[in-house]
């Protein structure tokens, strides 16, 4: 009864909650809207099997109705996770079967997996090999993660991005929110993703190890529909130039990413929290983006 009641009080306070979010977009810039010409070329940059659908599932099914070629990156085999009680090895193949399900419901043109165990890589090698996937693809566009953070492997991964030399050849580097909301501060553009919805959550249900977590990563989705007055769920990112993402990750953060940056949690109660925490290193950041 307690955790009926319980839920019922979360799914309240989220909408109170949206509410607030649509009440203070509406005071906002508007961020530009999201679209495609088509006949591009897509790299999705996954630190964890997931992290693509948490950020951008419903773009990368917009770009593939558009005719765009997407392929989906996931760099590590997601085995530190602890949900379920797996150890590492069994939890490794979960999430990688999870993600061929996943990236098989959205319909991408490639898949790549490196595999690598969470938090263990060698910088220079995942290095080399990013720069050689990304010249080997050309992409036009890049969604990736950033320092707007508190995930090492999430920071790690940005940095190995921010250092790859072929990145300068990207058109638009696109930075996606996974629990830390990126925030009207930094948002420049919005995907409206109501055409891709069903298939998104179908993608997300994908990962039943990790359906927890991904619920937050929902919540942001509606959030943000609720901001940028949109129906159902949308997608945020903060676009820059590649030289304005390599200058966001040219040197380490001035305080530990866990102290600076907050998520959101399991319950909705706190998430007002993950959109205040961090606000002065949110609009420093946006300056040094824009610095180049």
């Amino acid at each position: 009864m307690l955790s009926s009641v319980r839920r019922v009080a979360d799914r309240a306070f989220a909408s109170l909650w949206g509410g607030s979010c649509g009440a203070i977009g509406r005071l906002q810039q508007p961020a530009r809207r999201w679209d495609s010409p088509g006949g591009q070329r897509v790299l999705v940059v996954a630190p964890h099997p997931d992290d693509e659908i948490a950020g951008c599932g419903g773009v990368i099914l917009l770009h593939g109705g558009a005719g765009d070629r997407v392929t989906v990156l996931h760099v590590t085999d997601g085995r530190a996770s602890r949900s379920g009680g797996l150890d590492a090895p069994a939890m490794a193949q979960q999430r990688r079967r999870e993600a061929e399900a996943s990236v098989r419901i959205l319909q991408v043109n490639e898949w790549r997996w490196l595999g690598l165990p969470d938090t263990v890589w060698e910088h220079e090698v995942i290095l080399r090999q990013v720069d050689d996937i990304l010249i080997g693809i050309a992409p036009d566009v890049v969604y990736v993660p950033s320092r707007v953070d508190f995930h090492p492997d999430h920071y790690a991964m940005a940095r190995v991005i921010a250092q790859a030399p072929a990145l300068g050849a990207v058109r638009r580097v696109r930075m996606y929110q996974v629990q830390v909301p990126l925030t009207r501060i930094l948002v420049n553009l919005v995907a409206p993703i109501a055409p891709a919805l069903a298939t998104a959550l179908q993608a997300s249900a994908a990962y039943t190890s990790q359906e927890a977590s991904l619920r937050g990563a929902w919540r942001l989705k509606a959030y943000a529909a609720r901001s940028h007055r949109v129906p159902f769920g949308a997608e945020e990112f903060w676009e820059v130039t590649p030289a304005g993402y390599t200058a966001l990750h040219a040197e380490p953060p001035p305080r530990p990413l866990l102290e600076t940056f907050r998520g959101l949690r399991r319950l909705a109660l706190t998430d007002p929290l993950a959109f205040s925490v961090g606000r002065a290193e949110r609009r420093r950041l946006r300056e040094l983006a824009a610095a180049p």
